[in-house]
């Protein structure tokens, strides 16, 4: 299976995008909602989580794990494909959502000033920005964090009039910052669930983008370039759901981020 890990439900608006490019792989989807959110959290303790949950989707057949969540892939891939893969597993392989976003930035940009919208650990760890400058040294990246914005989409509270107070609060808030921007990152897996509010809010010319779509592409693209991992991988169509938290809760929380879906969950402990 494809594993697709999130501390939350965020991750989900991942795997919907991926089973729609791809439907014919199976995916093991994990979340870890005891103890989300992780955007607060120290680089050592997501990095802990994360190693956990990667552990315990390959224990269960997966070959390949996405880390659908920007904090674990900011603070803890690297050192997981560094450190843990080839005791995990050699052949096995952990990727992100951080990279496959910036490598469209280039393409996107004609002001060379790009806006990154996050959680605070993400924005604190300066991975966009630095990946962004891998790709191109000469693009100006300025990023905020949306604190608000996380519980604002799970608590169902994301297409209400109180929830353009805080979206509008930070757009503005970037774009005072530096009003040269072009294209606004959502490096929150959550945020696509904003998107009326942000696009309502966000000036003419300005270019918003969701993750899901590139990530999609990209492990499509992966496992084109990579035969011998993709002759692995299985293909029934299936999914199915782990979860740390009740497994009621992550029914009633996952209709929010994949609506009109049959999903059967099982709870586990990490």
């Amino acid at each position: 299976m494809i594993g697709v890990f999130d501390s939350g439900y965020g991750g989900l608006t991942i795997l919907r995008q991926i089973r729609s490019l791809l439907p014919e792989y199976d995916y093991l989807y994990l979340g870890d909602n005891a103890r989300a959110p992780y955007g607060s959290r120290s680089f050592d303790v997501v990095y802990r989580y994360t190693l956990e949950a990667v552990r315990a989707l390959f224990d269960r057949g997966c070959e390949m794990v996405i880390l659908a969540c920007n904090t674990a892939s900011a603070k803890a891939l690297r050192t997981i494909q560094q450190n843990d893969l080839e005791k995990l597993g050699g052949e096995k392989r952990v990727l992100g959502v951080i990279r496959p976003t910036v490598e469209i930035v280039p393409t996107l940009t004609r002001s060379q000033h790009v806006g990154v919208l996050a959680t605070q650990g993400t924005i604190l760890s300066r991975s966009y920005e630095l990946e962004i400058h891998k790709q191109n040294p000469d693009i100006s990246v300025t990023g905020v964090a949306c604190p608000m914005w996380v519980p604002l989409v799970e608590n169902c509270e994301y297409d209400t009039p109180g929830a353009d107070y805080f979206v509008k609060k930070r757009i503005d808030q970037i774009l005072r910052i530096d009003p040269e921007i072009d294209t606004l990152i959502l490096a929150c897996t959550h945020y696509p669930l904003l998107m009326n509010k942000i696009v309502k809010h966000t000036p003419p010319g300005v270019r918003v983008i969701s993750q899901g779509d590139y990530v999609a592409a990209a492990l499509r693209d992966y496992l084109r370039r990579h035969p011998e991992m993709d002759c692995r991988l299985e293909r029934r169509g299936t999914a199915r759901f782990l979860t740390t938290e009740d497994s009621a809760k992550f029914l009633e929380n996952a209709s929010i981020f994949m609506p009109g879906c049959d999903i059967e969950v099982e709870k586990i402990m990490l």
